[in-house]
């Protein structure tokens, strides 16, 4: 068949892939949910899954601080009644299921067969004002809780859905939102938190971030790729290919019902920038067969044939660094690693199949004539090659001493995560989280499940007992600013059958006092704070409480503790208790991140080793290789160690990605080396002329690679910032140390042998 003719089934084929990826692309759906950042397949997700299956998700609501005019306590009765319209207004919200507010919090008192909810404020009734604020500073529970220590805000507490989904979430917040101002709130006097928020915010924020960073690259590539080839095909043709894998990749993954979140919205912009490597060598090598005076069709014939095999090797050891990430147990990070992985494979494959076409359907390019001492690159690559190795002995030491330096910084790198890691300090959704830390008991969920001993309830005084010496612990030690279990329900339940009496909040003093209270407590079983903290036959209960988002490292230690303090102090003949929730979960991420890394980086290196030794049966050869790309990746862990950069689920992925990426120009100079030298005698000729037919390509490529990161270090998300800047980093120092490093190893573990690289090459280069 004619090749001319195979073109343009080529394109026709490619056409109906691309058009059935548009559907699906069309179908397409951003998503934040906090709960697919847990570790997969770990039990305490099973675990956690059951719990809140019996007493709820731990993160299902959202806080609403207000505070008081600038001067003024929240016990003014105008405050306090605007309070009390907007808890009525939330309540009566779709997807709300219950609201806690200072105006709708009472004190239960029980006086004959009936139960009476006392309010603790009277906004109605000013004359009250000192005596409620009074009692309220007193109670235990509200302080801290509902009312900021200072008087000067409160907390609204609105119970939603579980799992509410973003549409709904959003409608929800835009209706308080509106009512706020409708109430007379400003912007700056409210204050909301929670999960729904920054699901809201985090998606919103992807949608306008891809579009962004998109846009940057795209501008950037065009940009680089016209100062290199100076045509339009030479911008146009790339720019088609790695469109083209781009919606493939997204057509792919909508397909197997993947949502865009936090990790897969980098694919585009990842696979835009690692795409162009193969369409550049591809041009730069016919552009350099046309101008030697090879026919059009012959010059594309030779370009295939000598870059399918460096090219379909770099596809490789690039899509092998995106796969080593499904290793992770998160599954965000999975699938980004999945469908990356094997977009990289389809931008090979469109640019073996999509650019050739296109090269061959249109007429043969004019090109520029080189000057009369070469081509303008080969003069600037000479140079470079002569000063590196004149000064070879100075790019070994400065190198030596950079990895020592790297590795004693590195080792100063620390596991650490919060949960709005994501977001700058001064972001405004970490403000308005912060705002809770200061003010009242924090963000940060505490969950722990107790359940008493066979033959026991949770209403027995001595599983009390022991709770309450837990709840104390937790309180003091542990740093819970708010604490409720069943201990508090039968303190409220004996407060309230003894007039509502402060000093009758405690637990009872004996068996019979507490089992007549226990009868009695069926009056409350419909409370939803009562169902939230014992299931109705009191087999099992709930600790539950609040604090400041102190951090994975602080966290951990904290639960260390707490650990020894229950093998110490709890009696398991009376009492068996587990820790659980998001929070927890979320920690649980810290401890599999650094063996994920580990995985994945030694499952990339094996694979990159076993390439080599495929290719050059040669140890020395994979050294050649694996130095050059391991130095960069070192050095920029020095970096993240002296710049106090934590190990975290964004930044885990850094060192993977990098070296999958940084390999392939090393790939590209080896496999041109083997060719060259089956022509070329001489291991330093052959070394030379690989150096300037390969460093145009490298370099360009390196740009590409390191602009394109580095438009992510505009987003607002700091995982996105530092992914963008650290690869960046990476890939720079390593075109250096292609350039610098990988010819002198060549020259030095080859000088004398260079009949050990000297092989035929493998069939899939022609």
């Amino acid at each position: 068949m004619p090749l001319r003719k195979l073109s343009y089934s080529v394109l026709l084929v490619l056409a109906l892939i691309s058009a059935l990826s548009v559907y699906f692309v069309a179908q397409l759906r951003f998503n934040y949910n906090f709960n697919d950042f847990y570790p997969a397949g770990d039990p305490d997700l099973d675990y956690y899954q059951q719990y809140s299956g019996r007493f709820g998700n731990d993160n299902d609501y959202v806080l609403l601080g207000l505070e008081a005019p600038a001067g003024r306590t929240v016990f003014e009765p105008r405050f306090l009644t605007r309070v009390d319209s907007l808890t009525r207004f939330i309540q009566a919200r779709p997807h709300v299921v219950h609201v806690t507010s200072p105006t709708n919090a009472t004190n239960p008192v029980v006086e004959g067969l009936g139960v009476f909810n006392i309010p603790y404020l009277h906004p109605q009734e000013p004359e009250r004002r000192a005596q409620d604020s009074a009692l309220v500073y007193r109670t235990p529970g509200l302080v801290g809780n509902l009312i900021a220590k200072d008087a000067r805000a409160v907390t609204i507490l609105l119970q939603t859905s579980p799992n509410l989904s973003k549409p709904p979430g959003d409608s929800l917040l835009a209706a308080v939102r509106t009512e706020l101002s409708r109430q007379g709130f400003a912007e700056a006097d409210y204050h909301l938190a929670g999960k729904l928020v920054a699901q809201s915010v985090f998606v919103d924020r992807l949608q306008r971030e891809l579009m962004v960073f998109m846009s940057l690259s795209v501008v950037l590539v065009t940009g680089l790729l016209w100062f290199t080839f100076r045509t339009w095909w030479g911008v146009v043709l790339p720019l088609v290919v790695v469109l083209g894998a781009i919606l493939w990749g997204l057509g792919l993954m909508s397909a197997c019902g993947v949502s865009i979140d936090l990790m897969t919205a980098l694919l585009p912009v990842m696979l835009f920038v690692v795409g162009m490597s193969d369409t550049i060598h591809i041009i730069t090598r016919y552009v350099t067969e046309l101008g030697y005076g090879t026919s059009k069709r012959d010059s594309l014939v030779i370009t295939l044939k000598e870059s399918g095999f460096g090219s379909g090797l770099s596809a490789l050891t690039t899509s092998i660094g995106f796969f080593t990430l499904m290793t992770s147990t998160i599954r965000p990070i999975y699938n980004f690693g999945l469908f990356t992985g094997i977009a990289v494979l389809l931008t090979f494959v469109l640019s073996f199949t999509l650019l050739p076409a296109m090269l061959m359907l249109l007429r043969k390019p004019q090109l520029r004539i080189p000057r009369a001492e070469g081509h303008s690159w080969d003069g600037v690559l000479g140079r470079m090659f002569r000063t590196v190795l004149a000064r070879r002995q100075w790019v070994v030491a400065i190198s030596a001493l950079l990895l020592i330096g790297s590795v004693a910084s590195a080792s100063r790198i620390r596991i650490n995560s919060a949960l709005l890691d994501d977001l700058s300090k001064n972001d405004p959704v970490k403000l308005d989280f912060r705002f809770f830390e200061n003010h009242f008991a924090g963000v940060r969920p505490f969950e722990m499940d107790i359940k008493p001993a066979p033959g026991r309830s949770i209403y027995d005084l001595q599983v009390l007992r022991q709770t309450e010496q837990i709840e104390n612990y937790l309180t003091k030690e542990y740093g819970l600013n708010f604490v409720a279990s069943p201990v508090t329900l039968v303190k409220s339940v004996r407060k309230a059958f003894n007039g509502g009496l402060l000093e009758e909040y405690r637990l009872p003093e004996s068996d019979a006092e507490l089992k007549r209270l226990v009868s009695k407590i069926k009056l409350f079983r419909k409370k939803p704070e009562f169902r939230a903290l014992v299931l109705p036959d009191a087999s099992e209960g709930r600790v539950t409480g609040r604090m400041p988002d102190v951090g994975s490292i602080r966290a951990d230690k904290l639960n260390a503790d707490l650990r020894q303090f229950l093998r110490q102090h709890n009696d398991s003949t009376v009492l068996h208790t587990r820790l659980t929730g998001s929070a927890n979960l979320i920690d649980k991420n810290n401890e599999n991140l650094t063996l994920n890394m580990i995985t994945g980086m030694s499952i990339d290196i094996v694979m990159v080793t076993l390439i080599v030794l495929a290719l050059f049966r040669s140890l020395r050869m994979t050294l050649v290789v694996l130095i050059p790309n391991l130095v960069p990746i070192l050095i920029v862990a020095g970096v993240m160690g002296l710049a106090g950069v934590h190990m975290k689920v964004s930044t885990s992925i850094i060192f993977t990605i990098a070296f999958g990426i940084a390999v392939d120009d090393t790939i590209h100079f080896i496999s041109k080396l083997k060719l060259t030298l089956l022509k070329e005698r001489s291991l330093f000729r052959a070394v030379r002329k690989t150096y300037l037919m390969a460093g145009k390509a490298v370099i360009v490529t390196s740009l590409i690679l390191v602009g394109g990161f580095s438009t992510l270090i505009f987003s607002s998300f700091d995982g996105t910032f530092y992914v963008g800047l650290l690869i960046g980093l990476t890939l720079l120092f390593g075109v250096v140390a292609e350039l610098t490093l990988l010819p002198i190893l060549i020259l030095a573990f080859y000088k004398h042998r260079p009949k050990e690289i000297r092989q035929p090459v493998p069939a899939l280069g022609g």
